[in-house]
């Protein structure tokens, strides 16, 4: 390493740090306000909630409400001690992780100034922020975030040469979740492979050769927590079918290509962010300023290896291709861009605040092409949807059998989730495909109403419609299914379509069946075939 130790006055930094961490997060506790009260969403309701929830309840590391998917505590038990002293709820809960969020920012913030300067910070920090994935996620209850916060200090503490914080940050970022490994192990590799150029005994293989042990520390409480958990439950990295959804079934060649496709799309255009890479590499066809230095080419290379690892990586594992895995990377994309305009362009403040604009505008209008719901502030149009939808169930059918796919299953029988005031006995399904729903067409009795929403965002006119081979690859290898609309759905199952409504792109439905009338006044008892109503009153419909 080439990257010196800076000298840091132990009085002004810790203030400073302070303030700062207090305007990131009044900043975002002021631009979340009316999303503080939402409920639950998504991955929230199906296993982090509950998690954290059963860590309150009983000080158990692993969930008893929910399979275990083996995710580090360290986030988990930050909620948990938010309702501790603060009460359960969903404001606690959002506010706890805009805390994290804010302190995410400061990372980036430091990270941008030491190796660049404060102008370059302030407009990362400011992208970053605003970015509609880093946004999104800064008040959702994932470990994503806090695992990308913590990388940022342990970059900070790399670049500095602490190795101590080094080997402390990056632990705790493992411990909110298990991929934040790469990070290390990335710099790892690198500075391996960096020592060798250097002459021997030259004072940058001898700082390599300090450093190198300490970014192998963070494997150390990594695999305490795997050993704990096997001791627990007798899997080392989950349930069976998390560990199979996640890594057995996505490590086919092809998919592993079309994944690491989508990982650097993610990095370099998702969501306007080609707004900022496009202007970058414009900007690299012009002159660098003479009064303008860039990052230290031994800094980028470290950057780089972080991302290409989480690139590579995330194509491999991972059932679902979500751009949130890769938060810890994404800033440091921006960093990067960022110095650039600013070294080259004079008009580079200009320049960012259109990129800005173009990260306001994907926050709202969806792009046109597939998006995760959690990426833009389309998952509150989800949750929205939902509680209405699911309020005009309980009224009206409370003691109704609900055919249902997750989350809406969760959604229903959990009312901590902020749906419903108390539980709902669910039919569930695997999707809303014409398949499944024809499939269950014929145990009709089985339920009385059916509640179908879409699962996913699909654009009016999406790109590569008419590409067959793009429409064989998504289904094969990532999940893809259409949803039959509520009309469709009604007939399929022989019902009548009670409620419906739409929000860009995304729909749902309830359905009356025709046995319905006498549900409605059915005393709330066990039925054949449907566990009696509790935390996870449902049962799963397959077709044979």
């Amino acid at each position: 390493m080439t990257i010196r130790p800076v000298t840091i006055n132990p009085d002004s930094r810790p203030y400073s740090n302070a303030l700062l961490l207090l305007l990131f997060f009044l900043g975002l506790f002021t631009l979340h306000a009316p999303l503080l009260g939402l409920p639950y969403f998504w991955d929230e309701a199906g296993y982090y909630i509950p998690a954290a929830r059963d860590l309150l309840l009983s000080g158990s590391l692993i969930p008893y409400s929910t399979l275990s998917n083996a995710h580090p505590p360290l986030v988990m038990a930050w909620l948990a001690l938010a309702w501790k002293i603060l009460g359960f709820n969903a404001v606690v809960t959002r506010t706890a992780m805009l805390l994290i969020a804010a302190f995410a920012l400061l990372g980036v913030f430091r990270l941008a100034q030491r190796v660049a300067n404060t102008e370059v910070a302030i407009a990362s920090a400011i992208c970053t922020a605003l970015y509609p994935v880093f946004f999104t996620q800064s008040a959702l209850a994932h470990l994503d975030l806090a695992a990308a916060a913590f990388t940022f200090w342990g970059l900070l503490a790399y670049v500095e040469n602490r190795r101590p914080a080094l080997a402390i940050w990056f632990s705790l970022a493992v411990l909110a979740k298990e991929t934040a490994i790469l990070a290390p192990l990335a710099l790892f590799i690198w500075e391996v492979f960096a020592s060798r150029s250097p002459t021997k005994g030259a004072p940058e293989h001898e700082e390599s050769r300090r450093i190198v042990p300490a970014l192998l520390i963070p494997l150390l409480p990594l695999i305490a927590w795997y050993l704990y958990h096997y001791h627990r439950t007798g899997f080392v990295f989950g349930n069976p079918e998390f560990f199979r959804y996640n890594v057995q079934a996505t490590l086919h060649p092809l998919r592993i290509l079309l994944a690491f496709g989508m990982r650097l799309w993610q990095l370099v255009a998702y969501l306007n962010l080609y707004l900022l890479t496009v202007a970058t590499a414009l900007a690299m066809f012009r002159e660098p300023l003479d009064d303008r230095r860039r990052i230290s080419l031994p800094a980028q290379f470290a950057f780089l290896c972080v991302v290409l690892a989480y690139a590579f990586a995330m194509a491999a594992v991972g059932g679902a291709v979500l751009a949130r895995y890769m938060l810890p990377a994404i800033p440091l994309v921006i960093i990067i861009c960022i110095s650039t305009l600013r070294r080259r362009v004079r008009i580079w403040r200009g320049v960012v605040v259109f990129i800005v604009l173009g990260f306001i505008a994907a926050l709202f209008v969806n792009p046109p092409y597939g998006l995760s719901l959690e990426d833009n502030l389309a998952y509150r149009d989800y949750i929205l949807l939902h509680q209405h939808t699911e309020n005009f169930l309980e009224a009206r059918y409370p003691m109704a059998r609900v055919l249902t796919a997750w989350p809406g299953s969760d959604e229903l029988t959990r009312p901590y989730l902020g749906y419903v005031t108390r539980p709902m006995q669910v039919v569930r399904v695997e999707d809303f495909t014409a398949e499944q729903l024809y499939a269950v067409s014929d145990l009709r009795r089985r339920f009385d109403v059916a509640l179908v929403f879409s699962t996913k965002y699909e654009p009016p006119h999406p790109l590569f419609e008419g590409w067959e081979t793009w429409q064989r690859w998504k289904t094969e290898f990532f999940g893809y299914h259409r949803d039959v609309p509520p009309a469709a759905a009604a007939q399929i199952l022989g019902g009548r379509l009670v409620y419906e409504e739409h929000v860009k792109g995304q729909w749902v439905g309830v359905i009356e069946m025709e046995q319905v009338e006498e549900a409605r006044f059915l005393p709330n008892a066990k039925m054949p075939g449907i566990l009696a109503n509790s935390g996870h009153s449902s049962v799963l419909l397959r077709p044979r």
